[in-house]
């Protein structure tokens, strides 16, 4: 039985936000209910409570000495050795290595061991430290205890929920996120790309959106949050007379956003400091980082009429007086270093730049090495773009695609100055390619659209309103060993089988066509996973001979299979195909006598 709400969940790494529908009163009516955005009660001082529209990704863990004793409990619980949301990222700015944040870029990357308690990243010895998932989990069960403080009547176990994720998301940081929902509580959970749902919420906030559309239309959406950057191409289309829409192309993880712009601002203030004879030490340039985002944030508010903003960071030592390190973030500044360092006037033809890499480094998040927005969004529409089905994208005499729209999501993207840069560089480029300049889907909402959005989708699955025809947003392999004799010192050389194409629908399955392969059976085997984002053309079934550039291997999967009595160490085998409906991938091995072995992909990453 259909639940009576439908939630959207936006897991932001910055924000996190709550909508839903009712769909009580649905009916046989055609209308849709209204979606509504969930305040969201939580700490904003200690012992103050109140609902917020967005709940702040930042997790706290506190010392005994941090807080004053009940001062950090919550109406449905008391605290349990954590702070969640407004307080937490206050406070943060203080104690800067007791927070956790942009747990979601660690929930992707692969170089580390997700499921271990590695966050903060930066903390001292003895400081209690999270998994990735443990993070996102609580995040997630804090959002379910939320809502059923506000809405006891229904409670969250019994509805029906989706849960965003980037697009780039790979399988494993999918089935990531897919877990830390069921750990927290999450009964009926559904993943939703978040490319998607802010489109999903504009065709909500705008029903006669086809009056704004034609068939060959490409619709071109930037998502820029706190830490990533995410493209997503949306062709639109003719199905059985009517309008369509379809995901066309969907660029890399890029570790790009709000965060390196509010880091590149307390560097500028931190080198005026030192000019002043005032050197900060790590500590107090973390707090001076969260500090500049307030003050950005305020700056670049459309509706505030200052020039600059105070920024006010603890000194070291006893004293109080004269302890407190003052300085200044002006307008200006802020407007200087985000167009030049991120948003810069270039060519549709410049690359990101790639940094020189020192031998040694630190561990942490792989951040990408140029900050400029722009050079990633032309190489989006150049290379990536260009792979994608034929006929299926419009590009200008050069190849590059050429977006008729753009719609824009991330809370970047709320300074005005920011959109106007971005929408002038890329109508520079289509006029360049002899392309009509892109218009701005407007009406949008950035801060919340990704979870309204979700919400929308939920109702599009039950028949009401309209779905974006998407599936996997990469093309999926399996490593195939070839059958050659053995070579002193080399390995047999490895081919790629596609094991799911690009585009592949969610709630599907295949038998993968082809000969039958040799199933290492009864010892340790190791099984090699590669995928593409570019090569959108690969066949299921289609065997690649040699493993390019193009192709990106994925963590591989060590098991041993069980055999039968009597067998040998190959079982001859077919394989299955299988792409759930919260998107995850499934490969099954299936033998002559009806024995199947299913392969997930391991969420313990090797380091190395």
């Amino acid at each position: 039985m259909d639940s009576r709400f439908v939630i959207g969940i936006d897991l932001g790494t910055t924000n996190c936000a709550l909508a839903y529908a009712d769909t009580a009163a649905m009916g046989a009516d055609p209308a849709l209910p209204p979606v509504s955005v969930l305040g969201i009660a939580q700490l904003v001082h200690p012992g103050e409570v109140r609902a917020e529209p967005l709940l702040p990704s930042a997790l706290l863990l506190p010392g005994p000495a941090d807080f004053p004793a009940g001062s950090v409990a919550l109406p449905w619980d008391g605290a349990d050795g954590q702070v969640i949301g407004r307080l937490a990222l206050r406070r943060g700015a203080e104690l800067a290595g007791k927070l956790v944040s942009s747990a979601k870029s660690w929930l992707c990357h692969a170089g580390v061991d997700r499921t271990a308690p590695i966050l903060p990243w930066t903390a001292a010895p003895g400081v209690r430290r999270l998994s990735p998932v443990e993070a996102s989990r609580l995040y997630l069960e804090y959002l379910r205890q939320a809502w059923d403080h506000a809405m006891p009547e229904a409670p969250f176990a019994s509805q029906q929920v989706l849960v965003t994720v980037p697009a780039s998301f790979d399988a494993v940081a999918r089935d990531l996120t897919q877990r830390a929902a069921e750990q927290a509580g999450y009964r009926q959970v559904t993943l939703l790309e978040e490319p998607q749902a802010a489109f999903y919420a504009w065709i909500e906030r705008h029903p006669g959106w086809r009056e704004r559309v034609t068939v060959g239309d490409l619709i071109l959406v930037v998502d820029i949050g706190g830490g990533t950057t995410d493209f997503t191409l949306i062709a639109v289309t003719e199905r059985a007379g009517e309008l369509a829409l379809e995901r066309v192309a969907v660029g890399d993880h890029i570790l790009l956003g709000g965060d390196n712009m509010d880091l590149a601002l307390a560097r500028l203030v931190e080198a005026e400091l030192a000019q002043a004879g005032r050197k900060l030490d790590a500590m107090q340039l973390q707090a001076l980082w969260h500090n500049c985002r307030a003050a950005k944030e305020k700056l670049l508010d459309p509706e505030s009429g200052v020039d600059e903003e105070p920024v006010t960071i603890l000194g070291r030592g006893s004293g109080l007086v004269g302890g407190v390190i003052k300085a200044k973030l002006k307008r200006a500044d802020v407007g200087r270093v985000l167009l030049d360092g991120f948003f810069p006037e270039v060519s549709s033809q410049e690359e990101p730049r790639r940094a020189r890499r020192v031998a040694l480094q630190e561990m942490g998040l792989p951040y990408a090495a140029d900050p400029a927005v722009t050079r990633h969004l032309a190489r989006f529409l150049r290379q990536q773009a260009s792979q994608a089905e034929h006929g299926a994208v419009r590009r200008g005499a050069s190849g590059l695609a050429t977006p008729t729209h753009v719609l824009f999501n991330g809370g970047v993207l709320h300074a005005p100055l920011v959109r106007e840069r971005l929408l002038a560089v890329l109508n520079s480029w289509l006029a360049a390619e002899g392309a009509a300049p892109a218009r701005l889907l407007e009406g949008e909402d950035l801060m919340q659209a990704v979870a309204r959005g979700a919400a929308y989708y939920g109702l599009a699955r039950r028949g009401k309103g309209v779905r974006i025809r998407g599936g996997v947003p990469r093309t999926y392999y399996v490593g195939i060993e070839s059958a050659l004799p053995a070579v002193p010192g080399l390995p047999n050389p490895l081919k790629a089988l596609t094991v799911a194409p690009f585009g592949m629908e969610e709630g599907t399955q295949a038998r993968v066509p082809g000969p039958e392969f040799g199933l290492t059976v009864g010892e340790p085997a190791e099984f090699r996973f590669f995928s593409s984002a570019s090569r959108k053309n690969d066949e299921l079934g289609a065997l690649i001979e040699e493993v390019g550039d193009d192709i990106e291997e994925l963590s591989p999967i060590e098991v041993t299979l069980p055999a039968s009595e009597g067998g040998g160490p190959l079982t001859p085998v077919t394989l299955e195909t299988v792409v759930t409906e919260t998107g995850v991938l499934q490969l099954w091995c299936v033998a002559r006598d009806g024995r199947r072995w299913k392969l997930e992909f391991n969420v313990r990453e090797r380091i190395g």
